[in-house]
């Protein structure tokens, strides 16, 4: 007789999976190595802090806004690289410790602290052409403006075709309308 089957699941057999094998993909595709990266990175975890929303304002618009409450601007830096935008912010500069609405010098004891005010870095891919065109900061939400800007020799434009010979591919004003065998013209 067989030895009875725990009922109990392995660990291993519960945790979700979050990578996945890309490698199939690369055997038949050319250039698409950024794509899959940053895929790949993006299934890591993530810590969720800083929250944040990104928003789409029309065709070539964008903002990003993270809720940073208790961040001065002086404290936060917004850098714009190639393809990327860093977020990062760090309140250990700041002296907590000092009572600021009272008496200089006066040490201020907090009893509970459910304000995050740590470091952090957030990072965004971004699409190509996408530039930053501002940010700032408000009511502790930090605002960044976002516009997709394709370089005029990048834009899909218009072809004319021409004809050849005699005959023009063109049609050319209202063409006259043709009597069927048995039916009137309208």
């Amino acid at each position: 007789m067989a030895p009875p089957m725990s009922m109990l699941l392995r660990k291993e057999d519960v945790e979700m999976r979050t990578d996945f094998d890309f490698s199939p993909l690369f055997r038949s595709t050319v250039g698409f190595d950024r794509m899959f990266d940053l895929l790949q990175s993006n299934t890591r975890a993530d810590e969720g802090w800083p929250p944040y929303d990104i928003e789409r304002l029309g065709d070539d618009a964008y903002r990003v806004t993270l809720a940073l409450a208790g961040f001065r601007p002086e404290e936060l830096n917004v850098v714009a690289q190639q393809n990327l935008l860093i977020v990062s912010g760090d309140r250990r500069s700041r002296a907590d410790d000092r009572d600021e609405g009272g008496e200089q010098g006066r040490q201020r004891q907090v009893l509970h602290r459910g304000i995050a005010g740590r470091a952090f870095e957030r990072r965004f891919e971004l699409a190509d052409h996408v530039k930053v065109v501002g940010a700032s900061l408000a009511d502790g939400l930090l605002t960044i403006e976002l516009r997709r800007e394709v370089p005029e020799a990048m834009r899909p434009r218009r072809i004319e075709i021409a004809g050849t010979g005699g005959s023009d591919n063109v049609l050319r004003g209202p063409q006259p309308q043709r009597q069927v065998e048995g039916q009137q013209a309208a």
